[in-house]
């Protein structure tokens, strides 16, 4: 369509990155403007086993650049960031890719925006993306006594981030989309951490 409409942009390629902050890693461009505040990495159990930078350099779901690997007695699988305690400065680590604690039902989010200025009625069975490129997830979106929205999907989902964008669509439709609050009813309970995490989720 753009190059239909003789548009010079019609044929650049795709920005990826971030493209206001230039060649530089992300971690240096935080750097500049916030002070980084170290802190300990923890185990579900509670045991630290390792230091973290700051949180802000982190992402549910990260596995790379933790420093954690090889610990004696922790098994081979990898571990991935599934949470982050902004009280106490603490990163909330897992091993395994489908550890329960990655996985939640639910998430509440704000400034919903609707592309036809119209919010469509409730409760509202649509598909969203947590994630670029991510497939169609079917969920339902609801609105609670105290005004707050809850999205509740179908299929658990993996690495619900605070802070991402939620996309609401009808099939093709873009309907519109908010800002991730906070997971909500997740997977992990404090007797699921001895399951195994293959299948664990499901």
């Amino acid at each position: 369509l753009a190059k239909q409409h003789d548009l010079a942009t019609h044929d650049k390629k795709d920005s990826t990155g971030i493209c206001f902050i230039g060649e530089r890693r992300f971690k240096d461009f935080l750097q500049t403007y916030l002070p980084a505040q170290p802190g300990d990495i923890e185990t579900l159990d509670g045991e630290v086993i390792g230091t973290h930078s700051g949180l802000m350099y982190h992402t549910i779901g990260q596995r790379q650049g933790l420093g954690i690997g090889g610990l004696a007695g922790a098994g081979d699988q990898p571990w991935y960031v599934v949470a982050k305690d902004l009280q106490r400065n603490v990163l909330q680590v897992a091993q395994g890719s489908q550890h329960p604690a990655l996985f939640h039902r639910a998430l509440r989010c704000s400034d919903i925006h609707w592309i036809s200025d119209q919010a469509p009625e409730l409760p509202l069975n649509c598909q969203v993306k947590i994630r670029y490129r991510q497939q169609d997830q079917n969920a339902s979106l609801t609105r609670d006594a105290d005004g707050l929205w809850r999205v509740d999907f179908e299929e658990p989902q993996r690495a619900v981030s605070p802070g991402q964008s939620i996309v609401f669509y009808q099939r093709e439709i873009c309907l519109g989309g908010a800002v991730i609050e906070a997971p909500l009813a997740p997977l992990y309970t404090d007797n699921s951490e001895q399951q195994s995490a293959t299948g664990a989720h499901s």
